[in-house]
Protein backbone atom coordinates (compact mmCIF):
# COMPACT_ATOMS: atom_id res chain seq x y z
CA UNK A 1 0.00 0.00 0.00
CA UNK A 2 1.17 3.60 -0.83
CA UNK A 3 1.27 5.73 1.93
CA UNK A 4 2.53 9.04 3.01
CA UNK A 5 6.31 9.24 4.09
CA UNK A 6 6.93 11.28 6.78
CA UNK A 7 9.95 10.82 9.90
CA UNK A 8 12.71 7.93 10.94
CA UNK A 9 9.53 4.82 10.63
CA UNK A 10 9.86 5.24 6.71
CA UNK A 11 13.07 3.70 7.26
CA UNK A 12 11.22 0.23 7.42
CA UNK A 13 9.47 0.76 4.49
CA UNK A 14 10.23 -0.19 0.88
CA UNK A 15 11.61 3.19 -1.01
CA UNK A 16 9.46 3.93 -4.64
CA UNK A 17 11.65 2.72 -7.86
CA UNK A 18 10.83 2.41 -11.17
CA UNK A 19 12.12 -0.76 -11.67
CA UNK A 20 10.35 -2.48 -8.21
CA UNK A 21 7.32 -1.05 -9.11
CA UNK A 22 7.09 -2.67 -12.77
CA UNK A 23 8.17 -5.90 -11.26
CA UNK A 24 5.85 -5.68 -9.07
CA UNK A 25 2.98 -5.13 -11.84
CA UNK A 26 4.18 -7.96 -13.78
CA UNK A 27 4.49 -10.37 -11.52
CA UNK A 28 0.90 -9.53 -11.03
CA UNK A 29 -0.30 -8.86 -14.79
CA UNK A 30 2.08 -11.11 -16.92
CA UNK A 31 1.34 -14.35 -16.61
CA UNK A 32 -2.58 -13.55 -17.24
CA UNK A 33 -1.62 -11.47 -19.93
CA UNK A 34 0.52 -14.38 -21.85
CA UNK A 35 -2.12 -16.95 -21.50
CA UNK A 36 -5.04 -14.44 -22.16
CA UNK A 37 -3.61 -12.72 -25.34
CA UNK A 38 -0.18 -14.34 -26.49
CA UNK A 39 -0.55 -17.90 -26.55
CA UNK A 40 -4.26 -18.17 -28.03
CA UNK A 41 -2.61 -15.14 -30.63
CA UNK A 42 0.29 -18.14 -31.54
CA UNK A 43 -2.23 -20.80 -31.62
CA UNK A 44 -4.29 -19.29 -34.25
CA UNK A 45 -1.47 -18.30 -36.18
CA UNK A 46 -0.37 -22.19 -36.23
CA UNK A 47 -3.24 -23.63 -36.97
CA UNK A 48 -4.06 -20.86 -39.97
CA UNK A 49 -1.25 -21.35 -41.62
CA UNK A 50 -0.79 -25.41 -41.54
CA UNK A 51 -4.77 -26.40 -41.53
CA UNK A 52 -7.22 -23.04 -41.97
CA UNK A 53 -9.33 -20.07 -40.74
CA UNK A 54 -12.18 -21.80 -39.45
CA UNK A 55 -9.53 -24.09 -37.43
CA UNK A 56 -7.33 -21.21 -36.30
CA UNK A 57 -10.72 -20.24 -34.48
CA UNK A 58 -11.74 -22.51 -32.63
CA UNK A 59 -8.11 -23.56 -31.57
CA UNK A 60 -7.92 -19.86 -29.69
CA UNK A 61 -11.24 -20.23 -28.55
CA UNK A 62 -10.59 -23.38 -27.08
CA UNK A 63 -7.69 -22.42 -25.39
CA UNK A 64 -9.38 -19.70 -23.64
CA UNK A 65 -12.37 -22.07 -21.96
CA UNK A 66 -9.83 -24.59 -21.39
CA UNK A 67 -8.23 -22.13 -18.96
CA UNK A 68 -11.13 -20.91 -17.51
CA UNK A 69 -12.01 -24.76 -16.96
CA UNK A 70 -8.78 -25.78 -15.27
CA UNK A 71 -9.12 -22.84 -12.73
CA UNK A 72 -12.67 -23.65 -12.37
CA UNK A 73 -11.81 -27.29 -11.78
CA UNK A 74 -8.94 -25.97 -9.35
CA UNK A 75 -10.68 -23.64 -7.37
CA UNK A 76 -8.76 -20.96 -8.38
CA UNK A 77 -9.62 -16.97 -9.13
CA UNK A 78 -10.05 -16.52 -12.48
CA UNK A 79 -8.72 -13.23 -13.55
CA UNK A 80 -10.29 -10.23 -14.98
CA UNK A 81 -8.15 -10.33 -18.37
CA UNK A 82 -9.13 -13.87 -18.57
CA UNK A 83 -12.94 -13.37 -18.75
CA UNK A 84 -12.52 -10.49 -20.85
CA UNK A 85 -10.42 -13.00 -23.34
CA UNK A 86 -12.72 -15.27 -23.28
CA UNK A 87 -16.21 -12.95 -23.85
CA UNK A 88 -14.06 -11.31 -26.73
CA UNK A 89 -13.23 -14.32 -28.14
CA UNK A 90 -16.46 -15.91 -27.99
CA UNK A 91 -18.21 -13.11 -29.85
CA UNK A 92 -15.26 -12.78 -32.36
CA UNK A 93 -15.26 -16.65 -33.29
CA UNK A 94 -19.49 -16.83 -33.79
CA UNK A 95 -18.81 -13.47 -36.37
CA UNK A 96 -15.55 -14.63 -37.74
CA UNK A 97 -17.21 -18.27 -38.58
CA UNK A 98 -19.83 -16.65 -40.44
CA UNK A 99 -18.33 -13.80 -41.95
CA UNK A 100 -14.76 -14.26 -42.04
CA UNK A 101 -11.38 -13.61 -40.73
CA UNK A 102 -11.68 -9.69 -41.41
CA UNK A 103 -14.70 -9.69 -39.33
CA UNK A 104 -12.97 -11.23 -36.80
CA UNK A 105 -10.21 -9.20 -36.53
CA UNK A 106 -12.42 -5.99 -37.01
CA UNK A 107 -14.60 -6.74 -33.62
CA UNK A 108 -11.86 -5.87 -31.75
CA UNK A 109 -10.87 -2.84 -33.26
CA UNK A 110 -14.03 -1.56 -32.46
CA UNK A 111 -14.14 -2.63 -28.97
CA UNK A 112 -10.26 -0.95 -28.29
CA UNK A 113 -12.11 2.11 -30.09
CA UNK A 114 -15.09 1.77 -27.84
CA UNK A 115 -12.46 1.45 -24.77
CA UNK A 116 -10.85 4.66 -26.21
CA UNK A 117 -14.23 6.60 -25.61
CA UNK A 118 -15.18 5.04 -22.36
CA UNK A 119 -11.73 6.63 -20.87
CA UNK A 120 -12.30 10.01 -22.42
CA UNK A 121 -15.81 9.58 -21.17
CA UNK A 122 -14.62 9.33 -17.72
CA UNK A 123 -12.89 12.37 -17.67
CA UNK A 124 -16.18 13.93 -19.14
CA UNK A 125 -18.31 13.13 -15.34
CA UNK A 126 -15.40 13.92 -13.43
CA UNK A 127 -14.52 10.14 -12.41
CA UNK A 128 -11.13 9.13 -14.61
CA UNK A 129 -10.76 5.34 -15.11
CA UNK A 130 -7.61 5.60 -14.31
CA UNK A 131 -8.80 6.38 -10.79
CA UNK A 132 -10.46 3.19 -10.44
CA UNK A 133 -8.38 0.83 -11.91
CA UNK A 134 -5.39 1.98 -9.34
CA UNK A 135 -6.31 -0.04 -6.34
CA UNK A 136 -6.15 -3.33 -8.26
CA UNK A 137 -2.49 -3.04 -8.77
CA UNK A 138 -1.45 -0.38 -5.56
CA UNK A 139 -3.95 -0.10 -3.04
CA UNK A 140 -3.74 3.84 -2.02
CA UNK A 141 -4.69 5.63 1.09
CA UNK A 142 -8.30 7.73 0.21
CA UNK A 143 -6.85 10.97 1.68
CA UNK A 144 -3.35 10.34 -0.67
CA UNK A 145 -5.83 9.15 -4.18
CA UNK A 146 -7.52 12.84 -3.15
CA UNK A 147 -4.55 15.65 -3.52
CA UNK A 148 -4.59 17.68 -5.93
CA UNK A 149 -1.19 16.08 -7.16
CA UNK A 150 -2.02 12.88 -7.94
CA UNK A 151 -5.97 13.51 -8.82
CA UNK A 152 -3.99 15.37 -12.17
CA UNK A 153 -1.89 12.29 -12.65
CA UNK A 154 -5.19 10.03 -12.83
CA UNK A 155 -6.85 12.65 -15.31
CA UNK A 156 -3.59 13.19 -17.25
CA UNK A 157 -3.27 8.86 -17.53
CA UNK A 158 -6.92 8.23 -18.26
CA UNK A 159 -6.54 10.95 -21.05
CA UNK A 160 -3.02 8.93 -22.31
CA UNK A 161 -4.75 5.90 -22.31
CA UNK A 162 -7.21 6.97 -24.08
CA UNK A 163 -5.25 8.04 -27.03
CA UNK A 164 -3.03 4.56 -26.05
CA UNK A 165 -6.77 2.92 -27.03
CA UNK A 166 -7.27 4.97 -29.96
CA UNK A 167 -3.57 4.16 -31.54
CA UNK A 168 -3.91 0.68 -31.07
CA UNK A 169 -6.87 0.57 -33.10
CA UNK A 170 -5.53 2.74 -35.41
CA UNK A 171 -2.63 1.01 -36.54
CA UNK A 172 -4.68 -2.30 -36.25
CA UNK A 173 -6.94 -1.38 -38.43
CA UNK A 174 -4.44 0.15 -40.64
CA UNK A 175 -2.66 -3.51 -40.56
CA UNK A 176 -5.55 -5.22 -41.27
CA UNK A 177 -6.59 -3.14 -44.12
CA UNK A 178 -2.91 -3.81 -46.21
CA UNK A 179 -1.92 -6.69 -45.09
CA UNK A 180 -2.72 -10.75 -45.68
CA UNK A 181 -3.66 -12.20 -42.47
CA UNK A 182 -1.03 -14.90 -42.09
CA UNK A 183 1.88 -11.42 -41.87
CA UNK A 184 -1.25 -9.22 -40.01
CA UNK A 185 -1.59 -11.75 -36.80
CA UNK A 186 2.20 -12.24 -35.88
CA UNK A 187 2.92 -8.22 -36.82
CA UNK A 188 -0.41 -7.04 -35.00
CA UNK A 189 0.88 -8.86 -31.62
CA UNK A 190 4.68 -7.75 -31.93
CA UNK A 191 3.11 -3.72 -32.26
CA UNK A 192 -0.01 -4.30 -29.74
CA UNK A 193 2.71 -5.52 -27.20
CA UNK A 194 4.75 -2.76 -28.01
CA UNK A 195 2.25 0.21 -27.89
CA UNK A 196 0.86 -1.93 -24.34
CA UNK A 197 4.29 -2.18 -22.68
CA UNK A 198 5.30 1.27 -23.77
CA UNK A 199 2.85 2.70 -22.47
CA UNK A 200 2.80 0.98 -18.84
CA UNK A 201 6.49 2.09 -18.71
CA UNK A 202 5.60 5.45 -19.27
CA UNK A 203 2.45 5.28 -16.87
CA UNK A 204 5.45 4.21 -13.86
CA UNK A 205 7.56 6.83 -14.88
CA UNK A 206 4.84 9.57 -14.33
CA UNK A 207 3.65 7.95 -11.34
CA UNK A 208 6.73 7.87 -9.83
CA UNK A 209 7.48 11.32 -10.24
CA UNK A 210 4.58 12.38 -8.54
CA UNK A 211 5.37 9.90 -5.87
CA UNK A 212 8.37 11.22 -4.94
CA UNK A 213 7.11 14.40 -5.56
CA UNK A 214 4.40 13.68 -2.51
CA UNK A 215 6.89 11.45 -0.44
CA UNK A 216 5.05 8.43 -0.90
CA UNK A 217 6.66 4.94 0.28
CA UNK A 218 5.47 1.32 0.28
CA UNK A 219 3.99 0.51 3.56
CA UNK A 220 4.06 -3.21 4.76
CA UNK A 221 0.62 -4.78 4.40
CA UNK A 222 -0.36 -6.22 7.82
CA UNK A 223 -1.56 -10.04 8.20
Amino acid sequence: MLVAGCDDRDAHRTPLSKLHVLKMVGRRSLPSLIEATIIPSVLFYVFLVTVGPAAAMLAALTWAYGSVLRRFVSRQRIPGVLQLAVAGLTIRTMVGLMSGTFMYFLQPVATTLALSLVFLGSLWWGQPMIARMASDFCPLDSDISARPAVVKLFSGLTLMWAGVHLLSAGTTFAMLMSLPTTTFVPLKTVVSLGITVSAVVFTVSWALRIAHAENLVFAPVSA
